[in-house]
């Protein structure tokens, strides 16, 4: 009895355990599905605990839910304390949580741009805090920032504030990863820059989502969430300093940085 308890001990310590925020929809809800088909333990968070359950019965076994919202600095850490007590380990945390706006910049109000900040940004700064003194003393973790392709180009003015704020959280997301290589090189930082996604996004945007061209005239590359969580999965096996989940981002990105000048002038024909 000795031996199999070790054992099974020896099994639950050899599990690794990520949190995601913004677990309940979309593509924090398909990583926590592909984490728990691989053996994962997954720690699942947002507001809506009735979909955070949902998505858990789909994560495997070893999953617990922590409705969480992430604008607030205590509910973060106690996200922490929840993961920590019910598997003893943190491995990757994932600060995914997010939402758009439909306004452009002088269409904004105070109130506005605050909270774009504060979910945007605030929420996976509050991640930060809270987990980084954890890895620091495991000398090893992986944080996960998802951001967006809008926070490298402004490509979509009408969401003007979630640009600024994504924006905002790459350089946030370089200066701690930078930080962190000088003292615990064996702690990674990882951001993600998502183009257009098929998820509940745009709909849910504050304000909502108007129309808008492509620079090019052409369609843009709608990706699936299981396509976008496919590549936070192999991330997280391989980590990275940073990804575009689709290729024609990131060559966007380098058309906008190369000539900014000839960038909008193509924006404007288009």
């Amino acid at each position: 009895m000795v031996f199999f308890k070790k054992f099974s001990e020896r099994k639950n310590m050899e599990k690794k355990v990520a949190v995601v925020t913004g677990a309940s929809s979309g593509i924090g809800a398909e990583l926590c599905k592909k984490l728990g088909a691989q053996g994962w333990c997954v720690v699942l968070a947002a507001r809506r605990r009735q979909e955070l359950h949902q998505i858990a019965a789909q994560s495997g076994e070893n999953t617990i839910t922590v409705v969480t919202d992430v604008t607030r600095q205590g509910d973060v850490e106690h996200l922490k304390t929840e993961a920590l007590q019910k598997f003893g380990q943190i491995d990757v945390w994932v600060n995914n949580a997010g939402r758009g706006i439909g306004k452009k910049v002088m269409e904004l109000s105070e109130a506005d741009f605050d909270e774009m900040m504060s979910v945007n940004v605030k929420s996976a700064l509050f991640g930060m805090w809270a987990i980084v003194p954890y890895f620091q003393e495991k000398n090893k973790g992986h944080i996960i920032n998802i951001s967006s392709f809008l926070g490298r180009v402004p490509f979509v003015n009408s969401r003007s504030a979630y640009n600024a704020a994504k924006s905002a959280l790459n350089s946030l997301t370089a200066n701690v990863r930078t930080d962190l290589r000088r003292t615990h090189p064996n702690i990674k930082v990882s951001l993600v820059m998502p183009g257009m996604v098929s998820t509940d996004f745009a709909k849910n945007a504050l304000y909502g989502t108007p129309s808008f061209p492509s620079a090019s005239g052409s369609r843009p590359v709608i990706q699936t969430p299981q396509e976008v969580a496919e590549l936070l999965f192999e991330l997280v096996e391989n980590p990275k300093p940073e990804i575009y989940t689709n290729q024609s981002s990131a060559e966007t990105a380098k058309a906008y940085y190369s000539d900014v000048a000839a960038f909008e002038d193509t924006m404007f024909r288009g």
